[in-house]
């Protein structure tokens, strides 16, 4: 697949973005590139590949949630502009209707 000047111009336009005709000249080279490479991973047969999120085996590793009361609790409250008992006070962000 290729693509020329005009249709990175387009895209480029979709995208609110001003390009130099130096640029565009650069993006069409590059655009072309990857495009080419698409064309050859689309050659390979992937039909026994299953399908995958990731390129290598991940796992996260996480422990479980447990509550522990922090130490220096009241000196982060002293800190925060406005507190409401043992609470922050903060601005209300959703407007009743």
């Amino acid at each position: 697949m290729t693509i020329d000047r005009e249709q990175v111009a387009k895209v480029a336009h979709l995208a609110r973005l001003e390009l130099s005709p130096e640029e565009q000249e650069k993006f069409t080279a590059q655009l072309g590139e990857i495009l080419d490479y698409f064309e050859q991973l689309n050659e390979l047969n992937t039909a026994e590949v299953p399908p995958m999120t990731r390129a290598i085996e991940m796992s996260n590793i996480t422990r479980p949630d447990q509550w522990e009361p922090y130490a220096q609790r009241d000196s982060i409250l002293s800190s925060a502009p406005e507190q409401e008992g043992d609470y922050f006070k903060v601005p209300k962000i959703m407007a009743e209707e």
